[in-house]
């Protein structure tokens, strides 16, 4: 199935004289600022020790919020925590806590999880979340609704290779089969990079927000405020990048690093995609992306839907028109409202491949 979004940002909400963002300074002093990572408490929670004879052990982090029957795997992207998926974390672990089980994790590299110097990839870190799920006993066939972003769609590819059988629906956000005229990903790369030796911290932030986000949504107003709210969007996720980096443990140069060449090496041919598609399911399957996404551009999403067999052999195809790389932020009512009919739908094909 086919289906292109042009859903436009209410124009009477956006300032149309573009105001200049907060400094980083102004950021750190802002009231808000205490309040961009919401307090959402887990169900359950722990470390798990995984990859003994991977070239660990070490552990990963993860939260399960929500203790209803239907299962969602959401696997993060490169350089980010687990706690970038709370709007999720709430709209479905929170919210409906009684439908659905919200699973979240650090991926190696990152947050709480270890941090181990070797060569990372998207294949061992799906290993590495497939152990976590696993000990979780989220082992049954046809039980998992796995959606990944970015790099993290990059491992829910390997993952489903891993266990077709498990899994119940597959959704592909902002993601790739494999880098191609990266351009736009080596430039947001060194974008991040640069976060870690001195130079103007404002002109970074301004650098990344412009990799991953529109600029409607950008200079729209503050559309999660707590105790009165920033001034734009995009003062929020620049409050949010600075909290992160804050974090001296949690977020460091080497993991950064390791989680890049995971997701700068990734590969699947389209052998490697048909067989894919084939044992999960083509109508279990969705490619989710934005026309004007500049980390991973909109041509790797008609590349990931045409490999996987394509829309006429059942692979829902989403495109949204103006937006950027991180879809489940800048269109979060729309994103949820996907999920749950893709899940609605899926769990009504049954055990069908």
């Amino acid at each position: 199935m086919c289906v292109s979004r042009n859903d436009s940002f209410d124009e009477l909400s956006i300032d149309r004289t573009t105001r200049a963002p907060l400094t980083a300074a102004e950021l750190v002093q802002h009231p808000e600022f205490e309040h961009v990572t919401w307090d959402l408490k887990p169900a359950q929670k722990g470390k798990v020790e995984v990859a003994k004879g991977r070239g660990g052990p070490f552990d990963i982090a993860y939260e399960v919020h929500g203790t209803g029957p239907l299962h969602l795997v959401f696997i993060m992207g490169l350089a980010a925590f687990k706690t970038a998926w709370q709007r999720q974390t709430k709209d479905f672990g929170h919210d409906k806590a009684e439908q659905y089980s919200v699973f979240i994790m650090d991926n190696r590299g990152m947050g709480e999880s270890g941090k181990p110097v070797m060569r990372y990839s998207s294949s061992e870190m799906a290993k590495d979340t497939l152990e976590v799920l696993d000990h979780l006993g989220w082992k049954e066939s046809r039980t998992l609704h796995v959606i990944g972003i970015s790099m993290g769609g990059m491992i829910a590819q390997e993952l489903s290779l891993l266990v077709p059988h498990k899994i119940a629906s597959l959704s592909l956000i902002s993601t790739a089969a494999r880098l191609e005229n990266t351009v736009g990903f080596v430039e947001n790369l060194r974008n991040r990079i640069n976060m870690f030796v001195p130079k103007p911290i404002d002109v970074q932030l301004a650098n990344i927000k412009a990799s991953l986000y529109s600029d409607a949504w950008l200079n729209a107003p503050d559309a999660e405020p707590v105790v009165g709210g920033f001034p734009t969007n995009g003062d929020r996720f620049a409050a949010l990048e600075i909290r992160k980096r804050q974090d001296t443990e949690g977020f460091t140069r080497k993991g950064f690093m390791m989680q890049a060449i995971a997701a700068g090496w990734h590969h699947k041919s389209p052998a490697q995609l048909k067989k894919l598609g084939d044992e999960v399911g083509r109508e279990r399957i969705q490619v989710v992306h934005g026309t004007i996404d500049r980390m991973i551009t909109v041509p790797h999403a008609e590349v990931l839907v045409k490999d996987l067999g394509g829309e006429d052999a059942g692979v829902t195809r989403l495109i949204f028109d103006g937006r950027g790389h991180v879809l489940p932020v800048e269109q979060r009512k729309e994103f949820a409202s996907l999920i749950e009919a893709f899940v609605k739908k899926t769990e009504g094909l049954g055990q069908k491949a």
